[in-house]
């Protein structure tokens, strides 16, 4: 079975726990990080090996800018796959998709789920109003 797990880095903990309980609800594990420093900390030290991070820009000690330059730095990180989640449109970051803050829950699950390369878990998905 392929990696379920994706990493939220987002400075702002409302946000990076409704992310994260939406992922877990479609059957993903998701692991969190406040800033940058704290993800590459989480990516190097603790081996978290995620299908996909999830990646805001704006963030304190290091932002989504200088995580993503360091991230393709280290051959052992560059191949993790990012989508910017951010309210600026990352034109300059290279990422493999970008879902606008605020985001649609939609947009996000379609993301992860296309770029993960795993889906949601059969039967996970939550019931949503169109």
């Amino acid at each position: 079975m392929a990696d379920r797990t994706v990493m939220v880095v987002e400075d702002d903990a409302l946000i990076r726990e409704m992310v994260s309980h939406i992922l877990a609800s479609e059957g993903f594990r998701a692991v969190g990080a406040s800033n940058g420093e704290e993800a590459l900390h989480r990516l190097r030290v603790e081996h978290v090996r995620p299908a996909l991070i999830l990646l805001d820009l704006m963030m304190p000690v290091m932002n989504g800018w200088q995580f993503r330059a360091e991230q393709l730095r280290d051959p052992a990180l560059a191949g993790i796959p990012v989508v910017i989640m951010s309210a600026s449109d990352g034109g300059d970051v290279p990422a493999e998709g970008h879902v606008g803050k605020p985001f649609e829950i939609d947009a996000l699950l379609d993301a992860v789920s296309r770029l993960s390369s795993v889906g949601p878990a059969r039967g996970a998905r939550l019931e949503r109003r169109q």
